[in-house]
């Protein structure tokens, strides 16, 4: 995949996001949202940044699995319980993101909803990536 990551100079400066990604390559995997889910399907880790962690390594898990690299992903959403609390993890957050994801950061967007499938649940990351 080429990946050319667009942050026009109008829009304010992107931390730990890109404004745009122009993506082309021949596959393109469509991720399912993943939550702090175990093998054994529980939910793992009490803090939003464990849950975080083991969420991206699940996506990175699927994507890897489908061929990919996390320089690949185009697209992520995240879903949070509780935005204020994303917030308030952000350099945590951001850290956990480059040491397993790097710094080819994909378009994101952080949404607040009620609440996600498991109760125990505080996050969910999907997305999708476009492969060579």
């Amino acid at each position: 995949m080429t990946a050319e990551r667009v942050n026009p100079p109008e829009l304010s400066p992107p931390t730990g996001f890109s404004h745009a990604v122009v993506a082309s390559g021949s596959r393109v995997v469509f991720l399912a949202g993943q939550t702090a889910l175990d093998a054994d399907g529980k939910i793992t880790g009490d803090t939003l940044p464990e849950q975080f962690e083991r969420a991206l390594g699940n996506l990175l898990a699927a994507l890897r699995a489908a061929g990919g690299t996390p320089a690949d992903l185009a697209r992520v959403t995240v879903y949070a319980t509780d935005v204020a609390a994303y917030r308030d993890h952000a350099g945590r957050l951001g850290r956990i993101w480059r040491e397993s994801a790097g710094r080819d950061y994909p378009a994101m967007a952080v949404v607040q909803v009620v609440r996600l499938w498991d109760e125990r649940a505080m996050v969910e990351l999907d997305g999708f990536a476009v492969l060579p």
